[in-house]
């Protein structure tokens, strides 16, 4: 098993993953690994050279960006072709919260399509029809619709990622995210393991939202898009 020249296993979250507990997603080779886009749109790298550069190129379907986190903008690669580049927070929960809400419920493959559109709507990020097979889910429901979820992503050594945090329009403001994020994070505290989570820096709502919740600000990663020319 590869392992990067990192202080901690979160400075490379989506290397560490495919290494090690979702290992069974991967793709890839040598100093490179991928989800399944239809998982998650993103690809790691051991290391910036260039020959984890070639090996990252290898796997790509012709056309397709690489959406590497990183713990600062590098060089571009020879090659190579930069489309975007824009910073993300990583926050850590530093422990369980003290009051977890009992609602919401676990949701499964039978209401992919409902998780569908809740994403359209609401907007939360990254996800794909497969998304959900990557950890447990929980929604709340008025009927038939879903008005707001949260789930698990990717899996570390003794971490978490929760993700896909959101709310429909019409049923903000009642403290749905607060009560699914809560009780995620207990479940993984309850497993040994310690919830973290990615947000955009302008995304104040979101951050104080998550600062309430006992997460703390742990750096702040590069998250870039590049392609092979």
């Amino acid at each position: 098993m590869l392992l990067g020249a990192m202080e901690h296993v979160l400075d490379n979250p989506v290397w560490h993953a495919l290494i090690g507990p979702q290992r069974v997603h991967a793709m890839g080779r040598g100093s490179a690994r991928h989800y399944p886009r239809d998982m998650a749109p993103f690809s790691a790298i051991v290391e910036p050279s260039e020959a984890a550069y070639a090996d990252l190129a290898v796997d790509l379907l012709p056309g397709t960006e690489a959406r590497l986190f990183r713990m600062r903008e590098e060089p571009l690669p020879s090659g190579w072709q930069q489309l975007d580049c824009f910073p993300m927070l990583q926050m850590v929960a530093r422990g369980a919260p003290q009051h977890v809400s009992n609602a919401g419920a676990l949701l499964s493959e039978t209401d992919s399509w409902a998780m569908a559109d809740l994403v359209e709507i609401s907007r939360p990020g990254p996800f794909g029809s497969r998304t959900p097979r990557l950890g447990h889910y929980l929604g709340m429901r008025d009927g038939d619709r879903l008005l707001a979820m949260a789930g698990e992503r990717m899996r570390l050594p003794g971490y978490v990622e929760l993700s896909a945090i959101c709310v429909h329009p019409e049923a903000r403001g009642r403290g749905h995210a607060a009560d699914l994020t809560s009780r995620l994070m207990r479940m993984a505290f309850d497993r040994g393991e310690v919830p973290f989570l990615h947000v955009r820096p302008d995304n104040a709502g979101a951050v104080a939202l998550y600062r309430r919740l006992g997460f703390e600000m742990r750096r702040e990663l590069v998250v870039t898009w590049r392609r092979p020319l």
